[in-house]
This record gives C-alpha cells, sequence and structure tokens, in this order.
C-alpha cells in the first residue's frame, strides 16, 4: 500500500481516484456482446458462457432436480446461517415499508402517492472468484418483500456447468425459483433484453465487475432501469489510537480479497496506528488462500496520515467511499458528519464484514464516488411511486385560475384552455 503523510488539500482529489480500465476499449467489447445477444439470445448467452466460464450449456435454467440436489448438498450450518441473515435483512427492510397519506392541498385538491411494486426485475449475482451467495439474500429479499411479480437471478456457471450449491440454497431461502446459468455481460444482456428463456427485466440490480458495470450503463440507456452505476468494491476506514491494529488491517483485506481492481483505504491522526496497521495488513495477507488478488488490490491502495479526525472525515466525504468504518474513541459523534457513504460501520467491533452478511442493511453500495449522488439498494428500489390527484369543482375553483396564468405564461395555450372549459362550466 502506498503511504502519503499529511497531504494538502490539493493533493484529495488524486488521493481519491479509483482504478479504471481503459473507458473506450471497455465500452466497445460490451457493446459488441450486448448486440449479439440481442439478435441471437440464448444461442449467444451459451456462446459467451462457454467463451467466458468454459461451461457448455445445453440449459440455461436451474432444473428442479439441480436444485433438490443442492439442497441437500449444502452444509446444514450454513443453511442455519442463510436462514439467520435474511430473517435479519427481512426484518429491516420490511421496516421500510412506503404508508400512503392523503395531503389536501388546497379546498377541494386531494393528492396522495402509492407505492407500487415493479413486475420483472432481474438480480445478478457474482460467482465468477467468489460466489456472493449474500448477494441474493440482499437483493432476493427486499424484491419479495415490495411484491415484484417476476424475480429471475443470472449467476455464472463452473466449467462443469454447475450454479454454486450455496447460491441454489439461498434462492431457496429467499424463495426465489428462477435461476439462470449466465454470467457477466452476457447476463445483464439476457436481462436486458430477454432470450427464449430469459424473459426481459424492467430492472436489473448487483454488484459485479467493471465489465458487468459498463453493461448495466448501456442497456439503461435502452429503456432497462438499473439499480445504480457502480463498480468494483471498496472501503475506507477512520482510525484513531485507540483502534486496534489487527481488526483494521482485517477489514483492509476482506475488501482486497473482493478483486484486484478493488481499492482500500486507510486514514488516521496516528503514525503509530499506521505503521502496525502497514505490517498486519502484510503478514495477514499472506495467510489469505486469494492473497494474490489482495496483494493486486492493495497496489491500488492507500494509506494517509492526517492532522485530525475531522479532516479525516472530511477526506472520507471527498473519497464518498462504498464502506466507511469509522474505528475510533469518539466514532458515533464522526458518524454524524457522515455525508458521502454507501454504508457505516460505527466503532472498533463493526467489521464491514457485519453488513455483508448478517446485520440486516443490505450491502448492494454506490461505488466509485456515486455515494455523493445515490442510496445503497433498498426497499424502495424494487418500487416505484405513483402520485394522485382528485380535483373537485370546488377545486377548480381554487386553483384553477392560478393554472391558466401560469400556463400562459409558458405560452401553452391549449394547457389553460384545459382549465378554462372547466372554470367556464362552473359558471354557467
Amino acid at each position: 500500500m502506498k503511504i502519503v503523510k499529511y497531504p494538502d488539500r490539493q493533493q484529495w482529489g488524486k488521493l481519491c481516484v479509483r482504478p479504471q480500465l481503459n473507458h473506450k476499449q471497455l465500452f466497445d467489447k460490451v457493446a459488441g456482446i450486448l448486440d449479439d445477444i440481442k439478435e441471437n439470445g440464448d444461442k449467444a448467452v451459451m456462446k459467451y458462457e462457454q467463451m467466458f466460464d468454459h461451461a457448455e450449456l445445453s440449459s440455461l435454467l436451474v432444473s428442479e432436480k439441480e436444485r433438490t440436489q443442492a439442497l441437500h448438498s449444502v452444509d446444514p450450518a450454513l443453511m442455519d446461517a442463510l436462514i439467520l441473515a435474511h430473517d435479519n435483512i427481512r426484518r429491516f427492510h420490511e421496516a421500510q415499508r412506503f404508508n400512503t397519506l392523503h395531503v389536501s392541498t388546497a379546498e377541494g385538491v386531494d393528492c396522495w402517492q402509492k407505492s407500487v411494486p415493479i413486475t420483472n426485475v432481474g438480480l445478478y449475482v457474482p460467482g465468477g472468484t467468489a460466489p456472493l451467495l449474500s448477494t441474493v439474500l440482499m437483493l432476493a429479499t427486499p424484491a419479495k418483500i415490495a411484491g415484484c411479480k417476476n424475480i429471475v437471478i443470472c449467476t455464472p456457471p463452473n466449467a462443469e456447468g454447475k450454479v454454486n450449491d450455496a447460491i441454489i440454497a439461498a434462492a431457496y431461502v429467499a424463495g426465489v425459483d428462477t435461476i439462470v446459468k449466465a454470467g457477466g455481460v452476457q447476463a445483464i444482456g439476457a436481462m436486458a433484453y430477454g432470450t427464449e428463456t430469459v424473459p426481459k427485466m424492467d430492472k436489473i440490480f448487483g454488484p459485479g465487475n467493471q465489465y458487468v458495470m459498463a453493461a448495466k450503463q448501456m442497456v439503461n440507456g435502452e429503456l432497462t432501469a438499473i439499480d445504480m452505476p457502480a463498480g468494483p468494491s471498496e472501503v475506507c476506514i477512520v482510525a484513531d489510537k485507540t483502534s486496534q491494529p489487527t481488526f483494521v488491517a482485517a477489514d483492509l483485506l476482506s475488501q482486497a480479497e473482493h478483486g484486484p481492481d478493488s481499492q482500500v483505504m486507510l486514514i488516521t491522526n496516528s503514525e503509530e496506528v499506521l505503521d502496525k496497521v502497514v505490517k498486519e495488513v502484510d503478514r495477514q495477507v499472506m495467510e489469505l488462500p486469494r492473497k494474490d488478488i489482495a496483494l493486486r488490490a492493495l497496489e491500488n491502495s492507500v494509506c494517509i496520515l492526517i492532522n485530525s479526525l475531522d479532516e479525516a472525515i472530511e477526506l472520507s466525504n471527498t473519497y464518498a467511499p462504498e464502506h466507511l468504518i469509522i474505528a475510533t474513541d469518539d466514532a458515533d459523534i464522526l458518524a454524524d458528519k457522515v455525508v458521502n457513504a454507501g454504508s457505516v460501520f460505527i466503532g472498533h467491533w463493526a467489521c464491514e464484514s457485519a453488513g455483508d452478511y448478517a446485520s440486516g442493511t443490505n450491502h448492494t453500495l454506490p461505488t466509485h464516488g456515486w455515494a455523493k449522488a445515490y442510496s445503497g439498494v433498498n426497499l424502495d428500489s424494487f418500487c416505484k411511486k405513483i402520485t394522485f390527484q382528485h380535483l373537485s369543482e370546488l377545486g377548480v375553483g381554487n386553483i384553477g385560475p392560478a393554472v391558466a396564468v401560469m400556463a400562459r405564461a409558458e405560452q401553452l395555450e391549449a394547457h389553460a384552455r384545459a382549465m378554462d372549459v372547466r372554470l367556464e362550466k362552473l359558471q354557467s
């Protein structure tokens, strides 16, 4: 990890830069795959599954036999963990239900808003270098609570054409039956355009690498909604002299192991803690099964020594991390100053892994600085809000003249006349 001490504010922008691929090259490659899927459907999806996941498929759907075998194969301890996590995620998201309120904005004018579930939602679950079974729960649970009618999971199979047993088990716990054997750009294309097997989705959710994120952004311009623009995973940790270096190092590495294009950042006002954390990272990373991936991610990462914790939060807000861990003595006070972050973990004991799996909050979060403008996935993500208004004759009399005046000020005569004819009727 790069170490930077007491950077001035002019350096902050450079410190907050994420690793990136060549965007033109990336989007050109993704566009070609998407066009092929739009034209050739299942055939193209299977072609790219063979090309990228080395899987020869005769069907894109997980069969009932495969589902039954997977459920019998899953470790009971893992199944118990999935059920516990699902219960906590369900409780947190059920508390987000929208309550319709009627508001009389003027006498005779009644307005209200109704929350309606999105009918068709596609859930992308990464499964390449790591089968993200937790993502199934994070996306499917609120989708079911919202009442989405058609829920489809897409996840890459292994070289034998099988979906990870734990992903199938998580889908079972969450109550989703349709699992498609497709990953990467081909999965996004299938859900966006529809194929012989995969129905066209109204909105696509889920994390992924830069190719997946590029595909989501591209189909977003073709009448398919997406949860948010995002990219590789990241964490920022704010630490002080009371921080536990072993904890901090472990938390940094928990994100670094996601992928070589992930990024981790430590901001601290204690040089002693910084030095100890760096040593712990060097020690712990060598014990990881995914150390090669983590080491590549650490090349993109930085430890920053700064003057004060207030300044540390300012820098974190500039970075706008996907995950923010505040591992300080006054973490509660500092947390109130956070304005840009996907999800915040407060105190020495709040490891980011808790949010990834079982605390109940959602782990599908904005990355790459998008936390400045986007929220993480929540119950509202699976709903649309429709506004309603009812006007009586009294209501027309109260707001009609203002409507006609404003319409004519905008030079929209037909708008004005639509109200005029009603006002005239009232006077007749």
